[in-house]
């Protein structure tokens, strides 16, 4: 019976060594997952930040081009309004030569006939004085109106355009 005890120990000696090397070999493999989760962990914090910063980037960029937009419009607005204004002063010139012609045509004379001639010039040139005052009023107000709305136009346009181009990058990645 001195072979039992030897045989039984033999086998617990190898079932312990064969439970060490299994419980060896899972700690090998657990500390191998748990390294590649933490490559894995890193890898996505790494994508993570570089996309915000790429996102962050994006943003900036359009937001720079928005403001781009906005300087160019005020430069237009700027000459627009400086173009108005010659645009008045070559107006007022011309009122200001009707007023002469005006008062050329009224001057006073013995001839009746003439005096008759020159209060229906007179008249007419009153009336084309008017006419010329109205229409360069009109005309100041169209040509504000029309830049403005192109200023505004050209505006909107570039914005957009910087908003595709954004979301076009974005749809690339």
């Amino acid at each position: 019976m001195s072979v039992w005890p030897a045989t039984a120990a033999t086998v617990l000696v190898l079932l312990a060594s064969h439970w060490g090397a299994y419980q060896h070999g899972l700690s090998v493999e657990r500390a191998k997952g748990a390294q590649v989760s933490a490559q894995r962990d890193s890898g996505d914090r790494l994508a993570e930040v570089i996309g915000e910063q790429s996102a962050r980037q994006e943003e900036h960029r359009s937001a720079d081009a928005q403001q781009e937009a906005r300087v160019k419009a005020h430069e237009e607005r700027t000459i627009a309004d400086a173009g108005a204004a010659g645009a008045d002063a070559a107006g007022q010139r011309l009122r200001d030569e009707g007023a002469k012609l005006a008062a050329t045509v009224s001057c006073p004379g013995t001839d009746t006939a003439a005096i008759a001639r020159g209060q229906a010039a007179f008249r007419a040139a009153m009336v084309l004085s008017d006419l010329l005052d109205r229409s360069v009023v009109t005309n100041r107000e169209l040509a504000q109106a029309y830049d403005r709305a192109r200023i505004a136009g050209e505006q909107c346009s570039r914005e957009h355009d910087a908003l595709i181009a954004k979301r076009a990058s974005g749809s690339a990645r």
